[in-house]
């Protein structure tokens, strides 16, 4: 993936995809596959978001796994990052315990992207909280499903930029659910668009609940 930081003839948050192949390097039209991946059946610990690359929505798959932490003590539980920013990646786990009671103190969590994926934007604590809770319970969400929202300390859902743009992608590569911030008011035909305005309600949502 190239960024544009600085283009004399043009935008400057444009963001191109390419691929090395045997015929050299070649430009990748369509990139969501490469940050994807393709389960036979529903996997607990993963959940897709939608983030905004320049002006190009991209879906991602967040994956998380949670284990028992070996000595079971807060201050040795193990918290391993990859793709993701890791400060906000430890107050979305502080969130989801405090505010939504999913155990995850005394265990070991590890988080990464597919495929490489740079994520540090707020959209995508959602889809972390959910593929963390998942893992921990062991229950899977829908395979359908996006999530996109900034988690707040509150455990509230905060609005993010370009909803409309982001949900028209998902739906426009299968996707017919998606959990967003209240107030968002996008409508999609076919599409089912549910507003959440709580990390726990997000969370009743996908059947998942806290202790």
């Amino acid at each position: 993936m190239i960024r544009a930081i600085k283009n004399r003839f043009g935008a400057s948050d444009e963001v191109g995809c390419f691929e090395l192949s045997d015929t050299g390097i070649t430009s990748v039209l369509d990139p969501t596959g490469l940050f994807t991946s393709r389960h036979a059946e529903p996997v607990p610990g993963t959940c897709v978001t939608v983030t905004l690359e320049g002006r190009r929505p991209l879906l991602a798959e967040i994956q998380a796994l949670v284990s028992q932490g070996r000595d079971n003590d807060f201050g040795n539980a193990r918290r391993v990052v990859s793709g993701l920013d890791s400060a906000r990646t430890s107050m979305t786990l502080a969130v989801l315990e405090l505010r939504a009671a999913i155990k995850i103190g005394g265990r070991d969590v590890y988080a990464a992207t597919v495929g490489g994926m740079k994520m540090a934007e707020p959209a995508a604590d959602l889809a972390l909280a959910l593929a963390v809770a998942s893992a921990a319970k062991g229950l899977a969400l829908p395979a359908d499903l996006v999530a996109i929202g900034e988690v707040g300390l509150a455990g509230e859902i905060r609005k993010i930029s370009g909803v409309d743009r982001r949900l028209q992608e998902a739906f426009r590569l299968g996707f017919k659910r998606a959990l967003v911030p209240a107030g968002s008011d996008v409508k999609i035909a076919g599409m089912e668009i549910v507003e959440v305005s709580r990390l726990d309600q997000a969370l009743q949502r996908v059947k998942i609940s806290g202790e």
